[in-house]
């Protein structure tokens, strides 16, 4: 009578547990089924059973894979290594390196077993001792057990020696202070036959090399002959089925060797002559027909531009990679465009010479390619070849794809802006750019161009002309549009009058009348934006002055947009029609011509306008779109640009902090006799700030004032008269003094009664160590948040401490964290260590930064700064910074 198996025991074969498992139909069903073998699993290990104990670990380690916790089976995988038979001991080790990590502190039990399976006499078992070694061990074990590990790199079978390599590398990977002890042994292992050796020596002596300069010295003075000649043998093999791949002699060897060479030749003229002839004897013999083959080119290719200079090599290089670029495989052209790239900063004449190659594949389908081709020739172009380069990728922006046409043009744009020979070309290829792809160019592109236009007054009437023409082949590009009208608002005459003919052009008639239906189409375009039509309503209002004939018609098309819902149109509608019909003497005046704008002045802005937050490549400069570089300066005179040209220098007198900070204009005013006279005690920067005009100078006038919370001193402020100049009802309620406190109430209750009551909750709210004074959020992103709280010392009104306390409210782990602050030249500023420079993601830990301040001005002028933060999110260099002057009075 047969017996029948309970499916669910520790006499349960593997092959019928996943058999069960794998019959599930449901994951509700699947569960139960890991439920039951789990609950008998885990009886066996109360009984102690030894007979079944290898196949329970075996189910155990199906269950791990499934994904379901197995922990209660850690102790059963030590007793199976503790076992004497291999069988056990190879489930064991198995169980030891998918159930544990180096994380557990079980594994610290393990230690002595394995210590002494690597002595064992079964070289099998030595061998599984090292395999699980070389996959979990941690730092203590690694010194621990790396005595033996260094002797078992001379073991007789070369299984052993391999194993023992590969477990090497892990442990000077965790303890790089064992790596001297490796090093004489990874130098034998070099002159190895077996390739399985020699693979495992060679890397291991590659990781020696990045971890020890006395190992990369070492390997460099005594081992590269030989690795050179190792090489050599290996290239001029015979054929050998045992390390053959696609005809070729174990590429992986070839690869490895590559590699180290290049680590040893890299900075050291003497090892790069020694393996010259060798690279280019793997350079023209290997076979390029096969994948094998392209793997070890472009190993090579990568070592020869690594290595000292040898021009003849570099040129043998860069050719390889150019017969790459017309290989059919995508893979291959994308890494050989990638180490191009690379090859440009040493031997950029050798890349020019595939410059066709290169834009061919600007033109490929595959859109990774494309892009990257297209940085490659960014790169390539010069003085010299900046036509030609351009018309061939003007010529494609009319057939590419519509999701590559924002970055083609970007490119094209930029090239033209750096490279530009004269101002006629490049006016004409900004508008080629704009006439097949305006919708894809960003704003700073055709404000650069009108920049350009207006410095070029020769070509004023050649450049209104073609944009009449493009424009009504091309209507439907905004940015074309734009320029257009603005070109016609200014040059509207020229276009007319066919004034300042070149002769590469042929006369065209155009009315008044046609000029005004570029304008007006423009208007009622559906396409328009609330830009467009806003330049084109300020072109048709300095048009209504030159046109006479047409002024009629174009105030008519003024005043329909004065019932518009977009209020910029409403309200220059009603500005514009007030101008034509009250104002025609002054409207001349008024629609002159713009005067020139700098050039070399909106460069520099737009060289130094950033974003608030700039993510930068690690290892790369911060280039704008034109190509030019933002000059390096001071970080801190940077942040609070003191030095700008365009702001004058506050005088010690006159100035005054807003000015610094937020370049207030504080001149001296000019009085009714004409002369200048320094600002009074009158002067209220507030209106100023608010544009609200000057205020008339006051004669034995009492006028409010209005005081900050913590000082001593007051300052008058200018009379509010000064705003009954105004023509509206407001002007009207300021001739009381209801209306005038109902204005300033209007300013954030800046009233005198207001700020006296201020006062006095500010003065009560002191502590017996000083006043006191609330946290105030400081800086906020939608990545980082800075709370500042603040404490001053009794007695030292003038310094304030502040703690600054950072919290990371993205997902991200920010790394190398630093903060930078900023302040006016009468403030002193100290900053402590910050307590970490890392910043846990989500909120879930904070970083704090003590500072302290000095206010030489304290009581006289407010405390302002402003900050940079930069770190890094996954490697890559990210930088905040913003203005902080929300800051308590007081301080």
């Amino acid at each position: 009578m047969d017996v029948i198996m309970n499916p669910f025991s520790s006499e349960t074969r593997l092959r019928d547990m996943i058999r069960s498992i794998r019959a599930c139909k449901t994951a509700a069903e699947e569960r139960a089924v890991i439920r039951k073998e789990c609950a008998a699993i885990r009886a066996a290990v109360s009984a102690n059973d030894q007979d079944y104990r290898h196949r329970n670990m075996a189910k155990l380690m199906f269950i791990h894979m499934l994904g379901y916790p197995t922990h209660f089976g850690q102790m059963e995988c030590l007793k199976l290594i503790a076992s004497a038979g291999f069988p056990e001991k190879r489930i064991g080790y198995l169980g030891l390196m998918l159930l544990l990590d180096e994380r557990q502190e079980v594994l610290m039990l393990v230690t002595n077993s394995v210590k002494q399976d690597l002595k064992h006499t079964n070289q099998y078992i030595v061998g599984l001792a090292l395999c699980a070694l070389g996959n979990i061990c941690s730092a203590e074990m690694a010194r621990d057990l790396a005595p033996e590990v260094e002797r078992l790199l001379q073991f007789r079978d070369p299984n052993i020696r391999k194993k023992a390599a590969l477990c090497s590398i892990r442990i000077i990977k965790k303890v790089p202070d064992l790596a001297e002890n490796f090093i004489a042994p990874a130098a034998s292992l070099i002159k190895e036959k077996h390739h399985g050796v020699l693979i495992t020596g060679v890397q291991l002596c590659t990781d020696l090399c990045k971890v020890s300069t006395e190992a990369l010295d070492y390997f460099r003075q005594r081992c590269t002959e030989g690795l050179v000649k190792v090489l050599k043998d290996v290239v001029n093999s015979p054929y050998s089925p045992e390390y053959d791949t696609s005809g070729i002699t174990d590429p992986f060897l070839h690869i490895k060797l590559l590699r180290l060479l290049r680590i040893l030749g890299q900075g050291d003229a003497d090892a790069s002559d020694c393996m010259n002839d060798i690279l280019a004897q793997v350079a023209t013999k290997t076979e390029p027909n096969k994948n094998a083959g392209n793997a070890i080119l472009y190993e090579c290719v990568e070592t020869i531009m690594s290595i000292e200079d040898n021009s003849g090599l570099r040129v043998l290089a860069i050719n390889i990679l150019g017969r790459f670029l017309s290989n059919r495989d995508n893979n291959i052209r994308y890494v050989a465009l990638n180490m191009l790239m690379k090859a440009i900063a040493v031997d950029a004449q050798a890349v020019q010479r595939h410059r066709a190659t290169i834009l061919e594949c600007v033109k490929d389908s595959d859109a990774s390619i494309r892009k990257r081709a297209l940085e490659l020739i960014y790169l390539l172009v010069n003085e010299s070849n900046v036509k030609p380069l351009t018309k061939e990728l003007i010529d494609y922006l009319e057939i590419s794809d519509q999701e590559f046409k924002g970055d083609l043009t970007a490119k094209i744009c930029s090239i033209v802006e750096k490279f530009s020979p004269e101002k006629l070309w490049h006016i004409d290829q900004i508008l080629k750019v704009l006439s097949e792809a305006g919708n894809f160019v960003k704003d700073e592109v055709w404000h650069a161009l009108i920049v350009v236009i207006s410095n070029a007054p020769d070509l004023h009437g050649y450049t209104v002309r073609v944009l009449y023409k493009a424009v009504l082949a091309s209507g439907e590009q905004e940015s074309l549009v734009r320029v257009a009208v603005w070109c016609i608002g200014e040059y509207g005459e020229m276009l007319v009058n066919n004034v300042g003919m070149l002769d590469i052009e042929e006369p065209i008639t155009v009315t008044e009348s046609d000029a005004v239906d570029v304008l007006e189409v423009a208007m009622k375009c559906h396409t328009s934006d609330i830009t467009t039509r806003a330049m084109s309503l300020v072109a048709l209002l300095k048009l209504s002055s030159r046109f006479p004939s047409c002024s009629q018609r174009i105030r008519d098309i003024i005043v329909q947009q004065k019932g518009s819902l977009a209020l910029e149109l409403q309200q220059r509608s009603l500005e514009f029609n007030s101008i034509i019909e009250k104002h025609q003497n002054i409207r001349p005046a008024l629609v002159e011509g713009m005067p020139v704008l700098d050039e070399a002045t909106f460069r520099g802005k737009r060289a130094g306008s950033l974003p608030p937050s700039v993510s930068i490549p690690k290892g790369a400069s911060l280039n704008l779109p034109n190509g030019v570089s933002k000059p390096p300066a001071a970080p801190f005179v940077d942040l609070l640009d003191l030095t700008s040209d365009d702001v004058p220098a506050p005088s010690s007198s006159g100035g005054d902090f807003l000015q610094d900070l937020l370049g207030v204009d504080l001149a001296p005013i000019p009085s009714l006799s004409g002369t200048c006279q320094p600002p009074t005690n009158g002067t209220d920067v507030l209106l100023d700030l608010l544009s609200i005009g000057t205020p008339p100078v006051q004669n034995n006038q009492s006028t409010p004032r209005i005081s900050s919370p913590s000082q001593d001193t007051r300052k008058s402020v200018a009379p509010l008269e000064r705003l009954s100049s105004l023509s509206s009802p407001l002007s009207e309620q300021l001739s009381s003094p209801a209306g005038a406190a109902a204005v300033v109430d209007l300013l954030d209750g800046l009233s005198p009664s207001l700020s006296m009551s201020h006062d006095r909750t500010q003065e009560s709210n002191f502590s017996d160590n000083g006043p006191v004074y609330p946290s105030i959020v400081a800086y906020q992103s939608s990545s980082l948040k800075i709370m500042f709280s603040f404490s001053k010392p009794p007695g030292n009104p003038q310094t304030t401490s502040i703690e600054a306390t950072f919290t990371n409210m993205s997902s991200n782990f920010y790394t190398d964290f630093i903060f930078q602050a900023a302040v006016p030249k009468f403030v002193q500023l100290h900053l402590d260590p910050a307590s970490s420079n890392s910043l846990p993601a989500s909120g879930n830990g904070t970083v704090t930064q003590k500072l302290r301040v000095t206010n030489s001005q304290h009581g006289q002028k407010p405390l302002a700064m402003r900050i940079r933060i930069a770190y890094k999110v996954n490697g890559q260099d990210v930088l905040e910074q913003g203005q902080i002057s929300n800051l308590p009075a007081g301080l």
